[in-house]
C-alpha cells in the first residue's frame, strides 16, 4: 500500500471534480447493485505516469466538456483501495487487471471499458474526446 501522503494529491485530482472514492467493496456492491440505474464511470486510479499524464487529465477534461455526463462519477485507487479494486475488477470481467483503467455501467451493466494499454501513448485531450463520445452515447 502506498502511504495516504503521497497519493492524496492524485485522489484530489478527481476527487476535486465530483468524484466519488469508494474505498471498500461494500461501497462498489452497494452501488453497482443489481438495482443499479442511471449511468456510472469508475476510473481505477493509479500512481504510474500514464495516469498522472494522460488518464486523470483526460477524464477531467471529458467531465469539464461533456455535454451528457454520467449520473455518478466513481473511483478506487489500485495499490490503496484494494478490496474495492478488486471488486471493480471481478465487475469487468472478463478485462483483465488494469491500472489506470476506466468502466462505464449503465443500469449495473458494463457499457464500455478503456485498459491501460488503451491510455499508453495516448495524450489526456485524446482520452477525453473519447470519453465525450462515450458519454454522449450512453448518458442521459
Amino acid at each position: 500500500m502506498y502511504p495516504e501522503e503521497l497519493i492524496a494529491p492524485m485522489r484530489a485530482e478527481l476527487s476535486d471534480v465530483g468524484f466519488e472514492e469508494f474505498r471498500t467493496a461494500e461501497q462498489v456492491s452497494e452501488h453497482l447493485g443489481p438495482n443499479h440505474k442511471g449511468t456510472t464511470l469508475v476510473v481505477v486510479n493509479s500512481v504510474c505516469g500514464c495516469a498522472a499524464g494522460a488518464a486523470r487529465p483526460g477524464v477531467r477534461y471529458a467531465v469539464e466538456n461533456a455535454t451528457k455526463k454520467p449520473t455518478t462519477l466513481a473511483t478506487v485507487f489500485a495499490g490503496n483501495d484494494r478490496e474495492a479494486v478488486d471488486k471493480v475488477r471481478e465487475l469487468v470481467l472478463p478485462y483483465p487487471p488494469s491500472s489506470p483503467a476506466m468502466a462505464l455501467f449503465k443500469d449495473g451493466e458494463l457499457v464500455h471499458f478503456i485498459e491501460r494499454h488503451h491510455i499508453e501513448g495516448r495524450n489526456a485531450k485524446m482520452i477525453g474526446d473519447h470519453l465525450v463520445e462515450v458519454f454522449e452515447h450512453f448518458c442521459d
